[in-house]
């Protein structure tokens, strides 16, 4: 391996040691790592886990809401839960345990452009990271990891009282339930280390506004933002 990583600190960090040290490392590897050290081995890089860390951490999230808030409507639900797992509150998280500092990174990536401390970066890491706690030691483990971050965190989320773009079209939406609002993916440019993702937001089968990112979740946003102002909900010059 081309980058010597003691994991070890890592684990004792979370306050987890791993059975299965590859899920780990699979975890904290970020794609530019795989595209360079392809021929040697590494194939796989965080993506998928991503995903699956993504569905879990709404899960235990929206658990911990509906538990703890048994009076609240489902709008309060819904927009405390997007603050908590959105991105920048992800990137917090992970910031919090210095994260980056343990990840994989191609040379393209770690140093130039600045990969090991992008939000984006650092916060789908987070999301591997719980998925490859859940792989290890099932939907406990994920829990008591989880958990410790969105109870510190749910007063000053609340506090703060903001709702992020895709939280605010939802919650119009839902107004009528018939409406079916959803995002596409329909383009990536730049290399590995430095995508850019487009995105359009579709009410049914009309197109009401698109966005570009370095991340999916910024591009959705963005997109988010243009139908806000197409639907006259947000003025343009609002940030």
């Amino acid at each position: 391996m081309s980058e010597e990583k003691d994991f070890s600190l890592l684990e004792n960090r979370i306050k987890y040691i791993f059975k299965d040290s590859r899920l780990l490392t699979v975890a904290l590897t970020h794609s530019s790592y795989c595209n360079e050290n392809r021929k040697r081995g590494f194939s796989v890089s965080n993506e998928r886990s991503e995903f699956l860390g993504d569905s879990i951490l709404s899960v235990i999230t929206a658990e911990f809401l509906f538990n703890k808030f048994p009076e609240a409507d489902e709008g309060f639900l819904t927009r405390t839960r997007a603050a908590l797992v959105c991105e920048d509150t992800l990137a917090k998280f992970a910031n919090s345990i210095s994260l980056g500092d343990f990840m994989l990174f191609g040379k393209g990536e770690s140093v130039p452009s600045g990969g090991r401390h992008r939000k984006s970066t650092i916060a789908d890491a987070f999301e591997a990271l719980i998925a490859a706690i859940y792989l290890d030691g099932g939907m406990e483990s994920a829990k008591a990891f989880v958990l410790p971050f969105i109870t510190s965190s749910v007063d000053s989320v609340i506090k703060a009282g903001t709702e992020d773009y895709k939280s605010r079209l939802q919650r119009i939406v839902q107004q009528t339930p018939e409406e079916v609002l959803s995002y596409t993916l329909v383009g990536e440019e730049g290399p590995p280390h430095d995508r850019t993702f487009s995105y359009e937001v579709y009410l049914n089968s009309n197109l009401l506004g698109k966005g570009k990112g370095r991340s999916k979740r910024e591009a959705e946003q963005v997109a988010a933002r243009e139908a806000l102002i197409l639907l006259g909900e947000l003025d343009e010059s609002d940030a």
